[in-house]
């Protein structure tokens, strides 16, 4: 009977352990799936916002309380809500199809001022390290943007209507639809050369467009199929040119500075210049006016002091990248502080104000990729005016008037066309139908330096003589023009050298020996008006010819491009080997010959040299500030 007992005991025990344990796991699972959800769920909420001192991880990003800055800690002005279209990935690789392999420097080197004892926290998401796939000649891209269709049509997506795999970065302030934003400056990144290794692949943000203002009507033309856009010639942008000249409107400095009387005098002095002929440094062919511009330029020198403003968190300001497609930001930003010619530290003597951000760091810093939100980006920049028009009185001065920025990022003119919107704009995305105002923004030069110990690498070509191609274009298929380009072109004619990507393989031609060795270099646009050929093309003494409606060619103010460079209609691309044959064998030659007269303008040098691009962009600046002054 014991025994029996016994056993039934220890059966019934088993029984239970067994139903216990199926309980119990049947709760893990429910809870597995309840947790999967609300973390789903959670990442189209708003995180709320904390009062202690400590970060706390949302969707992958450090999120801080106000009290973590000190600087910056202003009342934002007012929110600014921009949607750029994500629906174009631009990658490094679209600024360089050469197969010359970049050098393996000490990333310190990329950047102007690297702090290494900084303490700034991370904020960037931890999935800017996605997988990366060779693509072309060695550049990297992320295999997770190559899928194109999966992202928004720009044609059907808009702010009222979001795609639905967009997922919003989390705000500063959860009060979205606020008038007035509290919210702090994003957090900065602690180690900018670790990030841009990780992300050196930007995604594209297509500026909203904004109607050219000024100026004669921009006329609508209908090419090829599923082409049709406004587009603005280049003899209409000079005519717009002139008349910003004469319509644009300035309000006068609410208080008087000595600096305005010499502005004014300079102005007077440039609109009276003696006529120059011709001089024996120059190609006088190769300038709008160039009386003006030599005495501009020596007045400039003479007269130019620039003040730089010290606040802003690294790496968003004060370290740009000194290599790559973004380069310019950096060089001009090196050597600008490093000027003793140029740079005063007494704001008063200042004729100009220069907010010294890179548009890549901030991309690289704020953006959550595949996050389709911009607003992180343009309320930083935001919050940055604010805090400099709460502690300085300078902007206040001329609302902005007499300050600057340098950005060659594609997302530039969206990002401050707003908060920025009354500056001198020196962009590379320089485009008349998305807000550029001839006669006040400047349209800087896309620079791809390879090595910032040598940017004067491989410089040169042929002479025309030697040159036995036609045209060459290689690179990737960005934008909706490249692949009209090749479906023309690509191995259809033996004197069109139209191809995709370049692969390195030993014994084939290279990218740069491409354009060393041929008459014109296309210069076809990707997803913005912008391309590093146009640079690349005069760097290697190839005359560009520039596929792009409405793109405003660099130093426009100062340079007669069509003097040195061939301008073709995008509907005009089935008629490209017939418009480039009708050019004579003289008329070439003389084009060549001022492309190498006109390269000294865009080439960087680590002392810089008269009249090399340094003093270009500087002098476009100025310029367009000089015009803006009035009595």
């Amino acid at each position: 009977m014991g025994n029996e007992l016994r056993y039934i005991f220890l059966l019934e025990t088993r029984r239970l352990l067994l139903l216990i344990g199926v309980v119990f796991g049947l709760f893990l699972f429910v809870q597995y799936f309840e947790t999967s959800k609300s973390q789903v769920a959670s990442t189209d909420d708003f995180p709320s916002r904390s009062t202690s001192n400590d970060p706390t991880v949302t969707n992958n990003v450090t999120q801080f309380s106000s009290s973590n800055f000190t600087d910056l800690n202003v009342a934002s002005a007012t929110n600014v809500i921009d949607n750029f279209d994500l629906g174009h990935i631009r990658t490094l690789n679209d600024t360089s199809n050469d197969d010359i392999e970049l050098e393996d420097d000490p990333l310190l080197e990329d950047f102007v001022g690297v702090n290494h004892d900084s303490n700034i926290e991370l904020g960037i998401a931890s999935n800017t390290s996605v997988l990366l796939d060779h693509d072309g000649i060695g550049a990297v891209v992320p295999i997770s943007e190559r899928n194109e269709d999966k992202l928004p049509d720009p044609e059907t997506s808009s702010v009222a209507k979001s795609p639905p795999n967009l997922i919003s970065f989390p705000p500063q302030n959860p009060e979205i639809n606020s008038s007035v934003s509290a919210s702090p400056i994003l957090p900065m990144v602690k180690d900018a050369e670790n990030i841009l290794q990780k992300n050196e692949n930007p995604t594209n943000l297509k500026a909203d467009s904004s109607a050219p203002t000024g100026g004669p009507s921009i006329s609508s033309t209908k090419g090829l199929k599923g082409l049709k856009h406004e587009v603005a010639t280049i003899s209409k942008m000079n005519d717009m040119l002139l008349q910003s000249r004469i319509s644009y409107k300035t309000e006068k400095p609410r208080w008087t500075s000595p600096v305005d009387q010499e502005l004014l005098k300079a102005k007077s002095l440039i609109e009276t210049a003696p006529i120059v002929e011709s001089d024996a440094r120059f190609d006088v062919s190769l300038y709008q006016n160039f009386s003006e511009f030599i005495r501009s330029y020596e007045l400039m020198e003479q007269t130019l002091k620039v003040y730089t403003y010290a606040e802003g968190e690294r790496p968003i300001f004060h370290q740009p990248p000194l290599k790559g497609i973004y380069a310019s930001e950096g060089w001009f930003m090196k050597l600008l502080k490093s000027s003793k010619k140029f740079a005063t530290k007494n704001p008063k003597k200042a004729h100009l104000f220069y907010l010294p951000f890179s548009s890549r760091m901030l991309e690289v810093a704020l953006y959550v990729p595949d996050s389709h939100n911009s607003k992180p980006l343009i309320q930083h920049l935001t919050n940055y005016v604010q805090m400099i028009k709460t502690k300085h009185n300078f902007w206040n001065r001329t609302d902005g008037a007499d300050h600057f920025l340098v950005a060659c990022h594609d997302w530039a003119p969206a990002e401050t066309r707003r908060s920025m919107a009354n500056c001198i704009r020196a962009l590379c995305n320089a485009d008349v139908r998305e807000g550029f105002r001839l006669g006040k923004d400047a349209s800087l030069p896309e620079t791809f330096v390879k090595t910032p110990q040598n940017p004067l690498r491989q410089l040169g070509g042929k002479p025309p003589s030697q040159r036995r191609i036609l045209a060459f274009f290689a690179g990737n298929m960005h934008g909706y023009l490249r692949p009209i380009l090749l479906s023309h072109w690509e191995n259809k004619d033996p004197d069109m050298k139209i191809f995709g990507m370049i692969k390195k393989a030993k014994g084939q031609i290279s990218y740069a020996q491409y354009m060393k060795s041929s008459k014109y270099c296309i210069c076809a646009r990707g997803y913005e008006v912008n391309s590093p050929r146009v640079v690349e093309a005069i760097f290697y003494e190839c005359v560009p010819v520039i596929i792009s409606d409405n793109f405003v060619p660099p130093f426009f103010e100062t340079l007669n491009w069509e003097s040195f460079a061939v301008f073709v209609m995008e509907k005009d691309i089935p008629n490209l080997k017939k418009i480039l044959l009708s050019i004579s064998k003289k008329r070439y030659v003389a084009m060549q010959k001022r492309v190498k007269k006109v390269q000294q303008h865009f080439l960087w040098h680590s002392r810089p040299v008269k009249y090399d691009a340094f003093h270009m962009i500087l002098h476009s600046i100025w310029y367009n500030r000089l015009l803006q002054t009035k009595p």
